[in-house]
């Protein structure tokens, strides 16, 4: 299902139906690829396709992920737990209230743990 955006003058353009009407058009410029990524040689023809050469980008640099879970800084917020505290309202009747207590966090960046409290 393609998204259809609107342009000032209100023509409506279809970027996916536009990409896949033009992906095997050469670049313009000296990129010497055409639309999907794929390598050109004389002629506009096709040397390397785009699957091939992003598989031997990554048989070459074994430290690249192909894909993964991206870790932000809400990862490394420090928990936070409820303890029950028991605390005489008058008259015989007790009522329990939350308390928030941090727990120690272990430093990723040194190693090292910080106590947040």
């Amino acid at each position: 299902m393609a998204k259809a955006y609107r342009t000032m003058r209100g023509k409506e353009v279809d970027m996916d139906a536009l990409l896949e009407r033009n992906q095997l058009m050469p670049a313009v410029g000296n990129a010497r690829m055409n639309a999907r990524g794929d390598e050109l040689g004389p002629g506009g023809k096709i040397v390397r396709k785009r699957e091939d050469i992003v598989n031997a980008y990554y048989e070459n640099n074994p430290m690249a992920k192909k894909s993964g879970p991206v870790k932000t800084k809400a990862d490394k917020a420090p928990v936070m737990e409820t303890q029950p505290v028991m605390r005489n309202a008058g008259a015989g009747a007790e009522i329990k209230v939350a308390t928030q207590t941090k727990k120690k966090v272990n430093d990723e960046t040194n190693g090292q743990s910080d106590s947040l409290t």
